[in-house]
């Protein structure tokens, strides 16, 4: 095999050089600036180049960045921000550096000077203790102040200004800044990659190992481990064997071992720096694999191998796939690095963020533990401890839960109980059940059936089981001269007399309590959630309550059930169970429901229904752990007034004119797209208007998901005032353009 002159397999082998690839990525950036410069003396003088759209903003560039932590203090990270700075700038990349946290010392001035940074000491340093003492103590005694979001402030503005910047923090991933926030928080709080330096020499593999296994523990990403030589002695076997045992163990490559570089300040030897060093870091590695931009083999094998649902694949073919590789917050990230705010929670499962350290750690401890056992004649603590949990902070009188895997299933599990419940009892001609227009409970057949949408639901008409549809207004599109109150009233004595009439068939009635989700976003008027509660009492009719959407804080209150003090006989929960991490389910009824399955086990009464992985540990660690999150963080309170943000936000979409209806409840929103205001005429089906709205939305950093020709709004709960204005901005403007009309200003 043929070698170059820097051992490598040469390009005939079609494999490239890493320091070549160095070469060739900052030879990218320099033609992209050079392309930025043109592009902007072209837009000055009238030309075409580049134009951006009407009402963009210009893209601020966003570089890259690493944080740079060790394995104790004193072990040499400021020399290694110091070399890996010189290593890059020789290449052409613009550096900047950061020292967020500096007790004693002047590591950040030392790097700015030998940088040659422009930067202003306060950015790249913004929290300084004169004691060199751990944070917490140092802090204390000097009566500073730390604010994570002062850093996080400075630290997007160097991101932006460089190519690459380098953060180095103080001690250790474990240092304590104040009592209960640690160094590793403030890096997670970043959403930063790490490089971990090591001593070279005796003891390392145990120092070097725990802090990685401490920061996979915290959600870290651990870039690679750089050794640092702290001494001139010679070379043995622990230093020439300690550096790949670790990256065996840990499955971690090691970037580069850094030589003794001699007790002269850095800034008088750098071209020596340069030269000793170059050939031993991987920069490439540090800099990234890929450039910027460059998305890989993914959109190809995407459109190859999976079948997306609910998607025209014939359509899809002609879409760019967009391929989400992480996500932290409130924020997705594709392959290429481009960010985008989540607005539907990923189909309305995320709570509490993306990435939130509590549930990570939950479902990595009950790894180490139990990852799966069955509930099949078998129990595990998780799932005892979840339904314990979820007893108690639901609705009194649900005493009992049957878990499963998705709200498809939840829904199902709730019919086939309330059915077999009433055959337990020998009311054996109870066996219908009846549902609303307009509703939706999943997709498996039995959910299927009690599904109100034809669009849906239609195909499968001779698949699934005969149902009973009540008619239940969208409020909307309620016909000419019915108006609430009184229309809600004629709806609901209609219903009565329908559940009254055929009460001695009917086996149970399955409603989405106080907003119909799939259907559009339809909100009910006050009271219409209690009443249809006091309908079915009265004529013996079980309840369902499927609060799969409404569920964990999404109308307001932990459940919709609770607006109106209901108490349903079956409760079907899912999507937000588990914080958006792990699918799980559960049906929770009462013990009237229960004991009417409690027999003989000759009488063969048993409830036959079960998944294989029902209960899952893992799921149930990760729902107790967003339990536990809603508490700590007091969620439903700090969310009640982002309520009444959103709420006065979406009025000005009512002035524009093709914006027919807005609905809210909690933080569930709809925004109903028209074609003609003033009759309610829709758009037709063929105009995609909906997705048409969700792809421009896209393209300005924003994920949105239409019903139809409804934009639905559901961002994770912990979304910040700044990122809710954003999707609202973005939306807004997404439908301007895609209808084509503003409202008049004297409509404004």
């Amino acid at each position: 095999m043929k070698q170059d002159k820097r051992g490598k397999k040469n390009k005939d082998n079609d494999v490239v050089n890493p320091l070549d690839i160095l070469d060739m990525m900052a030879e990218e950036l320099s033609a992209k600036r050079r392309a930025g410069r043109k592009s902007k003396q072209a837009q000055q003088h009238g030309g075409k180049e580049n134009p951006r759209p009407q009402g963009a903003e210009p893209k601020p560039r966003h570089g890259r960045a690493v944080f740079i932590t060790g394995t104790d203090t004193g072990v040499g990270k400021t020399i290694v921000a110091g070399v890996l700075g010189l290593l890059l700038q020789k290449k052409g990349i613009d550096v900047g550096i950061m020292k967020p946290v500096q007790c004693g010392g002047d590591d950040a001035e030392m790097l700015q000077q030998l940088l040659d940074i422009k930067d202003e000491l306060a950015d790249i340093r913004p929290f300084q203790a004169k004691s060199a003492l751990s944070p917490h103590v140092a802090f204390r005694r000097e009566r500073i102040r730390f604010q994570p979001k002062d850093v996080l402030e400075k630290y997007h503005t160097l991101k932006q200004k460089h190519d690459m910047t380098l953060v180095e923090g103080a001690g250790g991933l474990l240092v304590p800044i104040e009592e209960k926030y640690l160094m590793a928080d403030l890096i997670r709080a970043l959403d930063i990659e790490v490089i971990v330096v090591a001593r070279l020499g005796l003891g390392t593999i145990n120092h070097t190992l725990l802090t990685i296994r401490q920061a996979e523990e915290k959600g870290l990403r651990v870039k690679g481990i750089i050794f640092s030589e702290s001494a001139p002695h010679p070379r043995g076997l622990p230093e020439k064997t300690n550096p790949p045992t670790i990256s065996r163990i840990a499955h971690v490559p090691v970037l580069g071992i850094i030589p003794y570089l001699g007790p002269e300040p850095l800034k008088d030897i750098k071209e020596q720096v340069v030269d000793k060093c170059r050939r031993v870091i991987n920069l490439r590695c540090v800099w990234g694999a890929q450039p910027e931009g460059q998305k890989g083999p993914w959109e190809n094998w995407d459109k190859k191998y999976i079948w997306h649902p609910f998607t025209q694949m014939k359509d899809w073919k002609q879409e760019e796939p967009l391929v989400i590789q992480k996500a932290r917050g409130a924020y997705l990230e594709d392959v290429s690095g481009q960010k985008y705010l989540d607005g539907v929670s990923s189909l309305w499962v995320n709570v509490h963020g993306h990435g939130h350290p509590l549930i990570d750690q939950a479902i990595k401890t009950q790894i180490n533990q139990l990852s799966h056992s069955t509930l099949l004649g078998l129990s595990h603590k998780p799932s005892i401890s979840l339904a314990k949990k979820l007893v108690e902070i639901s609705s009194a009188g649900l005493d009992k839960v049957f878990f499963s895997d998705n709200g498809s299933t939840a829904v199902e599990i709730a019919v086939k109980m309330a059915y077999q419940y009433w055959q337990n009892k020998g009311q054996t001609k109870k066996t219908l059940m009846a549902h609303l227009s307009h509703s939706y409970h999943g997709d498996t057949c039995g959910s299927v059936s009690i599904g109100g949408i034809d669009l849906f639901h239609k195909v499968y008409q001779k698949l699934v089981f005969q149902t009973l549809e009540i008619e239940f207004p969208d409020f909307y599109r309620a016909p000419e001269g019915k108006q609430y109150p009184d229309y809600t009233e004629e709806c609901l004595t209609r219903m009565e007399s329908i559940l009254k009439r055929r009460r001695h068939e009917i086996a149970a009635l399955v409603i989405e309590p106080l907003v119909q989700g799939a259907g559009g976003m339809i909100v009910w008027p006050e009271g219409v959630l209690k009443r249809i509660r006091e309908l079915c009492y009265r004529s013996r009719i079980l309840l369902i309550a499927d609060e799969v959407a409404t569920g964990f804080g999404r109308t307001g209150k932990m459940f919709a059930c609770e607006h109106e003090g209901v108490s349903p006989d079956f409760l079907c929960l899912a999507k937000g169970l588990t914080g958006g991490y792990l699918p799980l389910a559960a049906t929770l009824t009462s013990q009237k429901i229960f004991d009417g399955f409690c027999f003989d086990y000759a009488d063969q009464k048993t409830f036959f229904h079960g998944h294989t992985y029902t209960g899952n540990p893992l799921c149930c660690a990760a729902a107790l752990a967003n339990l536990s999150v809603f508490e700590q963080e007091q969620t439903l309170q700090k969310l009640q007034p982002k309520i009444k943000y959103l709420e006065k936000a979406l009025q000005k979409f009512s002035d524009l004119l093709h914006v027919g209806d807005v609905r809210q409840k909690g933080f569930m929103a709809g925004i109903e797209l028209v074609r003609d205001k003033r009759s309610k005429k829709a758009y037709d089906w063929k105009e995609k208007v909906g997705i048409r709205v969700c792809q421009w939305a896209r393209t300005q950093g924003v994920i949105l998901r239409p019903l139809g020709h409804v934009i639905v709004l559901m961002p994770p709960l912990s979304i910040s005032r700044s990122e809710m204005d954003r999707i609202l901005e973005v939306t807004y403007e997404a439908i301007v353009r895609v209808t084509g009309r503003r409202p008049s200003p004297r409509r404004r």
